[in-house]
């Protein structure tokens, strides 16, 4: 479809659309650009309307996409992970009838997916309901913006030749709601919060496993171990998570906000800055980001840094192995470079190849979690994490991102992240402990982390609002 389609033309192609799967249990996608430049952050209240199911990912001034609904999904938990959404992903694609195949790249249907962190819940913190190992979906409705140019896609099953007419009728009118500019999304201002303890902080729980680390790696069983901290806050009023967006868009520019809420009352979001994959007609792109400091102390100090240079490269090195190990030829540069965002700088190699046909999912499985979020030996590290964090991770750390109809993916590493559980807040950071960790710089790395969302919310306290501490 093109700027000058005419319902007609749309309604003729759903019903062709429909006559080629006629019989089949398949999808009909139809996509039409927005004549209006439209941003999907500000309209996903729109595209969400009676939808539970709410996505962001918003690389802007690059791709947004705003999703909404659920046409096809899947949600297990356990081993085969990867492999599992993988085949969901290639299954659906395949029962998937596009009848907009002009539509440029960013307007391609996508496949959306949030993983755990592990593949199981721990035992010893197991909760009622298992968490999902992996959720993936095909969403009702997809906006994407890059540039100036904007499109809408609606995904939806159609029995006969009258539901593939009436799909065709709501994306037509959804994009004409939207070619109607609506109103300036209002900004958040203070937030008051409540909890528990006013004299408990987080530091007090995160210092006896960093204690532990530190011993760890000083001795030798550990080359390397992250450890995170969660910290809870309550708030007194409700937060939309679109807000911090927003405004995280401003404060975060160089990072991939994200959200993923599977209901009102539970979101997932952040702003993640380490990119897992990224595949491009077959060209393969990872980041190691390892080595932090805060922007207003001598950043330049991290290139100098032995311990902050040898951290980097241990992520690195895990990165390339894996990739050669599963045939490919990684390329990086000699040495890291000083990556902004926000406040935080941190040491960042890019790390490229030939993906050699390779699926996104499988190079996903083989990388994650990489050491720059758990640790090396890998197996052993986790088993630590599981033994020194007092929190289950769910989506920290974990994969978060997408795959397009032609094999095109994304997928960042979600930190710098918040789960919002109705009025309650959960913040979690970690910092990566290596040979010559000092306990007072790693606690003061993970604050500098934990304030990248806290101080997005302006937060204002006083003596009957505390805060509580997990």
């Amino acid at each position: 479809m093109t700027a000058g389609t005419s319902f007609s033309d749309i309604l003729t192609a759903a019903s062709k659309g429909w006559c080629v799967k006629k019989g089949d249990e398949g999808f009909l996608s139809m996509a039409l650009p927005v004549r209006e430049v439209v941003d999907p952050l500000h309209e996903l209240h729109l595209i969400a309307e009676d939808q539970e199911f709410r996505f962001i990912w918003d690389s802007a001034p690059g791709l947004c996409i705003a999703a909404a609904g659920q046409c096809q999904k899947l949600d297990l938990a356990g081993p085969r992970r990867f492999e599992l959404a993988q085949r969901f992903s290639d299954a659906t694609f395949a029962r998937l009838n596009d009848v907009s195949p002009e539509a440029p790249d960013q307007a391609r249907p996508r496949i959306l997916f949030a993983f755990s962190f592990f593949e199981q819940e721990s035992e010893r913190l197991r909760t009622l309901g298992a968490p999902s190992a992996v959720q993936a979906l095909l969403p009702r409705w997809q906006l994407t913006r890059q540039g100036s140019i904007s499109w809408l896609r609606l995904n939806g099953v159609a029995t006969d030749e009258a539901e593939a007419r009436e799909l065709a009728e709501q994306l037509w009118l959804m994009r004409e709601r939207l070619c109607n500019k609506s109103a300036p999304w209002k900004s958040i201002g203070a937030i008051n919060f409540s909890g528990l303890s006013a004299d408990q902080k987080w530091q007090d729980c995160y210092k006896p496993g960093l204690s532990r680390g530190i011993d760890l790696v000083n001795s030798g069983i550990l080359d390397k171990l992250v450890l995170a901290v969660r910290q809870s806050i309550l708030l007194e009023d409700a937060l939309d998570p679109l807000a911090m967006l927003l405004r995280l868009r401003k404060q975060q520019a160089g990072s991939c906000r994200f959200l993923w809420q599977r209901q009102q009352d539970d979101s997932f979001f952040g702003a993640s800055p380490e990119r897992l994959i990224s595949l491009r007609s077959g060209f393969l792109r990872s980041d190691a980001l390892a080595g932090t400091t805060c922007l207003n102390q001598d950043y330049d100090s991290l290139l100098r840094s032995e311990k902050d240079l040898r951290e980097h490269e241990l992520v690195v090195g895990s990165i390339t192995n894996q990739l050669l190990g599963q045939g490919l030829l990684p390329r990086r540069p000699r040495k890291p470079q000083l990556a902004r965002h926000g406040h935080l700088v941190h040491l960042h190699t890019p790390i490229t190849a030939d993906a050699q046909g390779k699926q996104p999912l499988h190079l996903a499985d083989a990388l994650h979690p990489t050491p720059a979020v758990a640790g090396l030996p890998r197996r052993d590290a986790m088993k630590w994490i599981r033994t020194l964090e007092r929190f289950e991770r769910g989506g920290y750390a974990a994969p978060m991102g997408w795959i397009d109809s032609v094999g095109n993916a994304e997928f960042r590493v979600a930190i710098r992240c918040g789960k919002l559980i109705g009025k309650k807040l959960e913040l979690t950071a970690g910092a990566g402990l290596v040979r010559g960790s000092i306990a007072e710089r790693e606690l003061q790395e993970v604050g500098m982390k934990l304030s990248v969302l806290a101080n997005q919310l302006d937060l204002q306290p006083n003596s009957s609002i505390k805060q509580v501490i997990t």
